[in-house]
Parts: C-alpha cells; sequence; structure tokens
C-alpha cells in the first residue's frame, strides 16, 4: 500500500468577493489543500466569513502566518497590501499565492522577487485564465504546432457591467485591473515576449470613468518578439453577458475558445430558433478554471516550480503601463522604454 498523499493547510488573507470565493472553494474541497484559518485588514469580515464556513479566525497576518497548521498563505487583499504580505510570507517560509495584480509599482514587484529570490520560496500568481479548459486547449494546439507557424491572436475580454465606482479609484486603471489578463494570455498562448504596445482607449459606458482619467472601452494591439501580433478588446459592459473568446490563427489553419453556454439546450418554435446564454460573471465562466488553479497551486506548495511566477506579473504589469501610456499619449510604446 502507498501512503497517502500530504496535505496542506492554507492560510487565506482577505475575505471580499475574490477571498470568498477562494476560501468557499477551499472548504468545498481541493485536492491535498484545505482552509486552515482566514484574516482581514477589518476584522468583522474575516469573522463572518470564518463563522459561515467554520474556519478559524487569525486577528492579523502575522498571527496566520505563525499558525502551525498554516502550510502556505493565499493573498487576496487589496492589491497595496499584496507586497508587503509577500514579503512576510518569504520571510516565514511559505509559498505564496497571490491575486492579480501583484501591484501597481514596478519597484513593489521587485522588491516581491527579491524576497520570494532570498527565502527560495515559490509564488503563483492568480492568472486563472491559463487554467481554463478551452483557453488552455487553443494554448496547447499552438505550442505543439497544430496550426503552423503563429501569426495572430485575437482576444475578447468584456464585463457584463461595470464595477462599482468606488473602486475605480485604487483599481489602477482598466489596462492593470481588466486587460491585465489578458496581456497574460497573449504572452502563455504565444510563448513569445511584448516588444512594443499600442492602446486606444475610450469612455463609452459611464462618464463616470473619465472623471477617474480611465476608460470603460479599448483596443489594444501587441507585437510580440517573433513578429506575432495580439489583437485585444475590452468593455466594461456586455450587455449579454461575460463575454471571453480567444483565437489564435496560423499558417496552418486556426484555433478558438468559445464562450460556454449554461446548457446545450436548443429551443425551435414560432419566435424563432433560441439557446441558454452564456455564463454573467466570472465567478461562473471560470468555475472550472479556479479548481485547476489550485490543483496546481498544490503541486507548487508541495515543491513543484510555480507555472505563474513574479517574472509573468511583472512582465504583465509592464505592457500594462505601456498601455496606459499609450492610450493617454497617441502613440506605440515600448516595452524596452518601462521594462528597466
Amino acid at each position: 500500500m502507498t501512503a497517502a498523499a500530504k496535505t496542506f493547510g492554507i492560510g487565506l488573507i482577505g475575505c471580499g468577493r475574490i477571498g470568498r470565493l477562494h476560501a468557499e472553494l477551499l472548504v468545498r474541497g481541493v485536492d491535498r489543500l484545505h482552509l486552515a484559518a482566514v484574516c482581514d485588514a477589518v476584522p468583522q469580515a474575516a469573522a463572518v466569513l470564518g463563522s459561515e464556513l467554520g474556519i478559524a479566525v487569525a486577528d492579523s497576518p502575522a498571527a496566520l502566518l505563525g499558525r502551525a497548521d498554516v502550510d502556505a498563505v493565499a493573498i487576496c487583499s487589496t492589491t497595496e497590501s499584496h507586497v508587503d504580505l509577500l514579503v512576510q510570507a518569504a520571510a516565514a517560509g511559505l509559498p505564496a499565492f497571490v491575486e492579480k495584480p501583484v501591484s501597481l509599482s514596478l519597484p513593489e514587484i521587485d522588491r516581491a522577487i527579491e524576497a520570494a529570490e532570498r527565502s527560495g520560496t515559490a509564488v503563483h500568481v492568480g492568472f486563472n485564465r491559463r487554467f481554463d479548459p478551452s483557453h488552455r486547449a487553443v494554448a496547447d494546439a499552438v505550442h505543439v504546432g497544430d496550426i503552423g507557424d503563429l501569426h495572430l491572436l485575437r482576444i475578447t475580454s468584456r464585463d457584463p457591467a461595470p464595477p462599482p465606482l468606488e473602486y475605480l479609484a485604487g483599481s489602477g486603471g482598466i489596462f492593470a485591473d481588466m486587460t491585465i489578463h489578458d496581456f497574460d494570455m497573449a504572452r502563455f498562448v504565444s510563448g513569445a515576449e511584448v516588444e512594443r504596445v499600442y492602446a486606444a482607449g475610450a469612455v463609452r459606458v459611464d462618464a463616470a470613468f473619465a472623471e477617474h482619467s480611465d476608460w470603460d472601452t479599448a483596443v489594444i494591439v501587441l507585437t510580440h518578439a517573433d513578429g506575432t501580433i495580439t489583437t485585444i478588446d475590452n468593455s466594461r459592459e456586455a450587455v449579454y453577458g461575460y463575454d471571453q473568446r480567444v483565437e489564435a490563427f496560423g499558417s496552418g489553419g486556426a484555433i478558438a475558445s468559445q464562450n460556454p453556454p449554461e446548457h446545450a439546450a436548443v429551443r425551435f418554435g414560432r419566435e424563432g430558433v433560441t439557446a441558454a446564454p452564456m455564463p454573467w460573471f466570472f465567478t461562473e465562466r471560470y468555475a472550472d478554471a479556479y479548481w485547476a488553479e489550485w490543483r496546481a497551486f498544490a503541486e507548487v506548495v508541495d515543491g513543484a516550480p510555480s507555472p505563474v511566477t513574479l517574472a509573468d506579473g511583472r512582465a504583465c504589469a509592464v505592457i500594462a503601463e505601456a498601455a496606459t501610456r499609450s492610450a493617454r499619449e497617441g502613440r506605440a510604446v515600448d516595452v524596452a522604454e518601462l521594462d528597466i
């Protein structure tokens, strides 16, 4: 008989919307992982989540990181707190899962990288779309050469409704908050770094975005080191649902991920033909991706290299900054201008 695989306790910091999603997934059951404790800068938020899930509550990040039953940490708090918590996790010798973006500051990301390298601890950045089965199939087809030489990538990413206005002040803008997922997909699917960025932004949904010097609608063109061109279109309001598609076109054909409907039944009647709607938000569209992401992190905690590193997070942050500069200045921006 073989010995049972070791299980690992996760300490989760940040009990807001994304932290709650991850906490509930861990409690429902991820192989080899269990939720050991939670904490939040707002004690009541941690108390409520801990009570609902029957999980211990720590009164500070230091207390959580020092628990004997915590083998790794999930950092799901506000963006500005990520790096300090990553540094603390590294000092405690704990592998870390951190939500995107790692930080809105490149020097801060570098501080996190230095701390992780110094301690030898692994960090997994929460670019969950890499783990979506449909997007992954596109990437796999490109990587094994099924569509020949890659020429073009086309990524559509549209939210069903804008975020709350109070969210905008600290989001870093559409490119750092929303498009950063698409920047990661462009690098992941193509396998090539981005060298040049051209972005155009507009306010077509809500004038409040302009008040925050932001945009709610955008198109971005990325030029990769190998000559591949990626086009990305974003909108903060797609009234029909959460629209997420990736298409790779190459010398030998094309492959595309589509939006999965809620179910496969199609109704035929006097009014015409109707099908089920697409998922309304990311919690539905990427449910399978979140499960797969946590299974991958279990391997990281057990000593495997991270599949989504801080270097990946930094590369996407550089592209996001280049896109913001491009949209503001009306010109193409070379990544080399920023990646120093």
